[in-house]
Formats: C-alpha cells, structure tokens, sequence
C-alpha cells in the first residue's frame, strides 16, 4: 500500500538538467566556493613578502626587530584566521537561512567580501598588518555562510537523480579557486613583492558578479513551501528550474516532509544534537566534517610551497609544480562530479580517503629515505598530487551533500550549523599548528593524517549507507535502526499517507489545479 505508492512516485522524482538549473548551480557555486578556493591557497605564494612586512613595519612602529618564531605565529595567525571566520559564519548559517533563504543569504553576505577584500588591498598602502589578518578573517566569516549555505541550497533545488552533481559543482569551484590562486601567484603574474595586496583584494570581483545576477533567481522551493507555505511561489521556482513534466509528484514529495515534521519551524543545534531519531546522521556529519580537513588537505594547500622545498624540489620550480598540483584538483574534481550520480557517494568516500591515507604515508617515507635514493622527492611530489586527487574525487564535495541528504528541513539548518563549525574549527587546528607539528615531528606527522584517512574510510564502510537517488524521507527511515526507532516512530517522523494528506487539503494535484 500507501508507503509502497509513496516509495513508488518519489521514484518518478526525476528530471533532466535544465539551462536554469545549471546556472543557478555555477553561479552560487562561483560567488562563493571559488572564494573560499581562492582565500585556501591566496597566502601561500606571497608568503616570505607577508612575513617581509609584517617584519618591516615592527621595525617602522616600534623599533623592534622580531625573531622568526613571532614572525611565524604572525604569519601561522594569518592563515588560520580565515578558518576562524569561517566558524564563526557557520554559526550563523541556521538563524540566516531561516531568515533570508538559502538564496537570500548568499546575496547579502557578499557586502563582507567586499569590506575584507578593501581592508587587505589597502594594508600595504596603510602600513598595517593587523588590516591583513582583519580582512582575512571577515572573508572567512563570508566563507563558513557560503560553505554551508551553497550545498544546502542545490541540495534543495536539484531533482534526486541530478543532487549528486549538482552538489560537487561547489567542490569543483573550490578546486577552480585554489588553482586561479596558484596561477596568479605566478612570479610573471602578481607574484611580486608590490602586488600581494591586490592579489588577496582579487576576491571581490566574484563577488559582485553574484551579487548582480543570484538575486533574478528564485528561492529553494522546498524553503518556499515547507518553511514559507507559499504554495504559489514553490510552483513557480519549480516551473523555473524543471520541465514541467515532474512537477506533481514533486510537490508531492515536499508535502509528504512537510506534513511529517512535529513542526516546521527550524530546530535548534542543542534539540539537533539531543534528538535520538537523528543520533547516527549527527554522528556521521561530525566524523566526515572532521575528518576531510584533519586528512590533511590543508596542510597541503596552506603550505604547498614549503612542503615541495623540504622535499627537495629546486626553489625555481616550485612555484610551477604548486600549478601543477592546481590544474590536477580541477581535472579530480570534475571526474568526482560527473561520476558521483554513476557510482554513488559511498565509493568516492571509501576510496578517496584510503588513497589519500596511502599518500600520506608514502610522504613519510620518501622525505625519511629521500637523502639516500635520488628520486624520492619526486615521490614526495607524486603523493601531495596523490592526496589531493583524493580529496577532490570524493571527499572534497560529498561530506556536504550528506549534510543535506540526511536531515529533514526542520533539522538541516542546524546540521549545516555543526557541520559547519567542526569543518572550519578543524581547519583552523590544522593551519596554525601544522607548522609547528611539521617541525616536531618531522616528516612522521603525515602518519597522524594516515591513521585519520584510514579510521574516516572504515567509518563510512561500516556505517554510512548508499544515499544516491534516494528521497530525504528514504534516507531517514534508513537511518532508523541504527537510531533504535520504533516502527510508530518511523511513521510519525517519517512516511505519512498520502490519502490523509490530501484528505486535510495539502495534495499536490489541489495545488497544481489552483495555479
């Protein structure tokens, strides 16, 4: 019967990609997780000058001369505050959506690229590096919104069949921005001494370009009828971003969530983390989040140049082999997006956090062996290439979209919250201490990342189901045992007949036939 002919429309939820849906993906995408891109890898190849004049205007202010472990604290504080701004953004992703909408906060958090953009390009001139490290923290502030934000809104828009590629496209602009980065870091481009200040202020053009054209755009229509109960707007969206073949049985679907939650008014982050129906979904977005920064990555794209040079690449080289790196991130994560609807998340986790573990651990032993075998610093380059093909493939993009394919829309908001602020916290440990741990431990620091990689790839064997083309009401009742629900449970959180939806007025066909 009735959960039997739910299962089976929701099955028909499908579409193609449409000219507007595409676009409304790349847009968001390129306003916001292109930035976030750009600022990860932005500070690595003018690093010796941002150190050069945090170092000179001490000399100017205070005529001190500062020894190289405050210059590294300074410079580590540079690089990390990012990732502090970007927590503190997560925390507000909750409080913003519910607010403005997924698309209504993206649109109004650019004024912050803008404001931080201005603060790091005028520093120089202003000679003060407190401007640096507050303009980094504010475009991070930017970046925890868009983060959660961008995933949460095309995970909102997209049919079922295209979620998985439309929510990689994000990872794919991430990608975009490192390499942009590295290419304008280039010695021959704005790699100089003079030109740092405006290659970090370089974040605003984006920014306006989204700020222009997202706001012609509809909302989530899931936002527009679960949250809003504006019917008429949610046909309207759908009618933008769908053939209008799909329409009903869609409807239909957000209905059945609506109709589901015990209220429809977002939760908060401490009734998200008490609440037993979604323990293990909780538990599963702290482990992922967690894990795809401690892998490692941003030790990679924080500190690429000074990881080639200690493996012994020639200082004239670096810089291009960095580019290298950057172009093999945009090729891995466009491989990860056109593949993910194919082969489904599982694998690309699974897969992409053993390959990295393997590489981490082969840096370890190429850099402790790389002064008696002549080639081994090219398999340290081939494993930093290794870790981030890895990460690109799967890990990258997929930890988003789980956020959002596990949780209903009154919890989403809040998950997105915790994801969030764990992924950007996490992301500060690995930037400020890695320095330090790289110069304790040595090349051995990489296990740590190792055994990270590898606990995180048996966690999603043991516990985390395939999630592809499966609805958010499927997604949930599979979670239901692992979360000790009763079957009354599973059916008061979970599958509501339609005959009672539409017998209290809420069927699709009623609101279609008003339009």
């Amino acid at each position: 019967m009735a959960e039997e002919l739910l299962l089976e429309n929701a099955a028909k939820i499908s579409s193609s990609l449409t000219k507007s849906l595409l676009a409304a993906a790349l847009l968001a995408s390129f306003g916001s997780s292109l930035l976030y891109g750009f600022n990860l890898a932005v500070v690595n190849s003018p690093a010796l000058y941002i150190k050069s004049f945090y170092n000179e205007t001490f000399m100017e202010k205070y005529e001190y001369f500062p020894d190289e472990h405050l210059i590294t604290i300074m410079y580590s504080l540079t690089v990390s505050i990012f990732a502090i701004g970007g927590m503190f953004g997560a925390l507000l992703v909750g409080r913003l959506v519910t607010k403005y909408g997924r698309k209504g906060t993206l649109v109004k958090s650019t004024v912050l690229v803008f404001i931080g953009g201005a603060m790091m390009g005028l520093s120089r001139t202003f000679r003060m590096p407190l401007m640096v490290i507050a303009g980094r923290f504010i475009v991070g502030l930017h970046s925890g919104i868009g983060l959660s934000v961008v995933p949460m809104f095309l995970g909102e828009i997209a049919p079922k069949n295209l979620r998985g590629f439309l929510s990689l496209i994000p990872s794919i602009h991430i990608c975009l921005g490192v390499f942009i980065a590295q290419v304008l870091g280039l010695h021959e481009l704005l790699g100089q001494e003079e030109h740092w200040p405006l290659l970090l202020s370089l974040v605003v053009f984006p920014a306006i370009v989204q700020m222009l054209l997202l706001p012609w755009f509809p909302e989530s229509p899931r936002y527009l009828l679960i949250e809003k109960g504006n019917a008429h707007a949610t046909i309207e969206a759908l009618k933008w971003y769908r053939n209008n073949s799909n329409l009903q049985v869609e409807v239909e679907e957000m209905q059945e969530e609506q109709r589901s939650l015990n209220t429809i008014q977002t939760i908060s982050v401490w009734r998200l983390l008490r609440d037993r129906c979604v323990r293990w979904q909780v538990l599963t977005i702290i482990v992922l989040n967690v894990g795809m920064q401690l892998s490692g990555i941003d030790a990679i794209w924080f500190y690429t140049n000074d990881i080639f040079r200690g493996a012994g690449i020639q200082e004239s080289q670096i810089q291009y082999t960095t580019v290298g790196t950057g172009a093999i991130e945009v090729i891995s994560g466009m491989l990860g997006c056109f593949t993910i609807d194919r082969v489904g998340r599982r694998p690309l986790l699974i897969g992409g956090f053993l390959f990295m573990g393997i590489c981490c651990a082969g840096i370890t032993v190429s850099v402790l062996f790389q002064a008696h075998v002549a080639f081994m610093h090219y398999i340290s380059v081939g494993c930093v290439v290794g870790i981030i093909a890895g990460f690109c493939i799967g890990p990258a993009g997929v930890p988003f979209l789980i956020t959002a394919e596990l949780f209903k829309q009154s919890h989403r908001p809040a998950a997105y919250t915790v994801a969030g602020c764990l992924n950007w916290l996490s992301n500060f440990t690995i930037g400020f201490v890695f320095p330090f741990l790289e110069i304790s431990l040595g090349p051995y620091c990489y296990l740590i990342f190792c055994g990270i990689c590898l606990s995180v790839a048996l966690y999603t064997i043991f516990v985390i189901p395939e999630t592809k083309n499966k609805t958010f009401m499927e997604i949930s009742q599979m979670f239901a045992t692992k979360n000790k629900m009763s079957e009354d449970d599973v059916n008061a959180n979970g599958h509501l007949k339609l005959s009672q939806m539409n017998m209290n007025g809420y069927g699709s066909l009623g609101i279609l036939r008003e339009k």
